[in-house]
């Protein structure tokens, strides 16, 4: 598969994976999709990322998951592994190269991704 058929299909799953976040009953917006490799080299240096992250080749993304309050008209950020837990397993069964943050040693809840090497990153 060619890079540029690789992105293609990780936009098509992203697509998915945001078409059942909502399914589960989350709000969801838009995290990071695309880094360059000056940021990703800086956020490596600064213990915010790793340097050769899938977010510079466009096979990455970070979602930001919300849910309702009980009074069911506020929206609340999820700021652990609540819900991502669930949407990552979904994630994962989609496919070998799918690979979710919260199985990386520094957890990255909201991120997504396919590897076209199997590497988690």
């Amino acid at each position: 598969m060619t890079e540029l058929q690789l992105q293609i299909l990780f936009s098509q799953e992203a697509a998915l994976l945001v078409q059942h976040a909502q399914d589960l009953g989350y709000g969801v917006t838009l995290g990071e999709a695309w880094r360059s490799p000056e940021q990703a080299q800086w956020n490596a240096k600064h213990g915010l990322g790793v340097a050769h992250s899938l977010h510079t080749e466009k096979l990455a993304i970070d979602l930001n998951l919300f849910r309702r309050d009980e009074s069911s008209i506020n929206w609340i950020f999820i700021t652990d592994d609540m819900g991502h837990k669930e949407l990552g397993a979904w994630w994962k069964g989609r496919g070998t190269n799918h690979c979710w943050g919260g199985d990386f040693t520094t957890r990255d809840w909201n991120h997504y991704s396919i590897s076209p090497d199997g590497i988690h990153k």
